[in-house]
């Protein structure tokens, strides 16, 4: 029988997009099959650096040219810097089932499937952008989106605080409003595509905000004033709003949090 951590350990070191995409599948399918033995004394890596393909080259997020809707161009990069992020999130996913192994198999299998969603929605946006001439690589990115999870690798907690319930709910605030301006330009494309991200990166909210309450539960913490804490601690005291209420709540956010949020 496969062991699962060092099987996870080399999926989010492999650096070739395919591949990686393959093993996330194989590593889910073989997790449902009974096929991987969890051995907490499996080595625990940092991993710094996860795998990542040479290109794109990684810049200073300023250095990034302005994307624009109105041009072919300017929709090849914004299609480009989404497919960046779901790169990220296939690893972001893949690290959690890595990393925090004292906690029950139904997180591990939660943040399997989260990383095969991932995996999904990283291959519909490499092939689109191959349908349009470009590829996945073609455009400057930044690295900034693995820093999260280096800062929040000593804790699930913390892990679940800022990566589903800040930067993924994020991605629920702002992703209806490119969908609607993909569809005012015409990119009905571009738009479905989006759609189904969107759609899916709610229940990955709803994952991150159930095992947040449960680890807060289980530590005897009240969930909204530990929040803030955090998001004092690590993003200096505020989200960036406006906040996309509907879809907040149906990833279970509580009606008072997001009203407080909003209050900042």
């Amino acid at each position: 029988m496969a062991e699962l951590y060092g099987s996870l350990q080399a999926a989010i070191l492999e650096p070739d997009p395919a591949r990686k995409c393959a093993r996330t599948r194989r590593l889910q399918r073989d997790w449902q099959q009974g096929g991987l033995e969890r051995d907490a004394s499996a080595p625990l890596l940092p991993i710094d650096d996860p795998g990542r393909p040479d290109e794109p080259a990684l810049v200073d997020p300023r250095a990034l040219p302005r994307r624009s809707f109105a041009s072919r161009r300017g929709r090849i990069r914004l299609l480009h810097a989404v497919a960046h992020i779901e790169f990220n999130a296939i690893n972001i996913a893949l690290d959690a089932a890595y990393r925090f192994r004292s906690l029950p198999a139904a997180f591990t299998g939660d943040w399997l499937q989260v990383a095969v969603d991932e995996s999904r929605h990283f291959e519909m946006l490499a092939a689109e952008l191959r349908r349009r001439d470009s590829r996945y690589g073609a455009c400057d990115a930044h690295g900034g989106l693995w820093d999260m999870v280096c800062r929040t690798r000593h804790d699930p907690l913390h892990r679940m605080a800022l990566v589903p319930r800040v930067m993924e709910a994020r991605g629920l605030d702002v992703t209806p409003g490119m969908i609607a301006r993909f569809e005012q330009f015409g990119d009905s494309v571009a738009a479905d595509i989006l759609q189904v991200i969107y759609r899916d990166e709610i229940g990955h909210v709803r994952i991150g905000n159930r095992w947040y309450r449960q680890l807060c539960e289980q530590q005897g913490l009240e969930p909204a004033a530990t929040f803030r804490e955090l998001i004092d601690r690590y993003v200096g005291g505020s989200l960036r709003g406006p906040f996309n209420r509907e879809a907040r709540l149906a990833a279970g956010f509580a009606a008072g949090e997001l009203e407080a949020l909003q209050q900042g």
